[in-house]
């Protein structure tokens, strides 16, 4: 007499996504936290060139803008910092998720009033040189990306291997639907 072993059921679509949510979620957590340590970094040694990249947007008096541009590198770092160490994750994806609107509404409106400006997320931006042409298109289209990242972490903030699992005591989130 054979007998046939019957095959395993497969695991259903939530046990997929509870295996699956929180290894997207480091992902999500450590690919901001890039983001953010590449953007203030990048900025950090040039804070002049920064406060006249948010000037180039027009949208605030000069001084205040100089400021901002001047304090902005400051905020991805700790931003960035907080997010690779996962202490504060949803407080951070939150602040995150903020920034980037502002970055999107920022853009759009530049763009909206023909402005010729580099966004200056990356770098020194500011106006562009004659002839060159923005690009404000795959700028709104990735800060959304980084918007949608920043929205994992505000509905799933606990990730593997994160500060905010180890002082919660464990560094299981199966459990999680903060």
């Amino acid at each position: 007499m054979n007998v046939t072993p019957s095959p395993s059921p497969s695991p259903s679509p939530a046990g997929r996504w509870q295996t699956l949510r929180p290894w997207l979620g480091i992902a999500a957590r450590l690919g901001l936290a890039a983001v953010w340590l590449i953007a203030g970094g990048t900025k950090v040694g040039d804070l002049a060139a920064s406060g006249r990249a948010v000037n180039a947007y027009q949208v605030m008096p000069y001084d205040l803008a100089t400021v901002i541009g001047a304090a902005l590198p400051f905020v991805e770092l700790a931003l960035g910092l907080l997010l690779l160490a996962g202490l504060a994750t949803r407080v951070s994806a939150g602040v995150s998720a903020a920034l980037l609107v502002v970055f999107i509404a920022g853009i759009a409106s530049a763009w909206a009033r023909g402005l010729a400006i580099d966004c200056g997320c990356f770098g020194s931006g500011g106006q562009l040189a004659a002839g060159e042409t923005p690009s404000y298109l795959p700028e709104i289209l990735r800060d959304l990306g980084f918007l949608a990242l920043a929205g994992f972490l505000l509905i799933w903030p606990r990730t593997p291997f994160s500060v905010d699992g180890w002082l919660a005591g464990d560094d299981t989130v199966e459990d999680e639907d903060e």
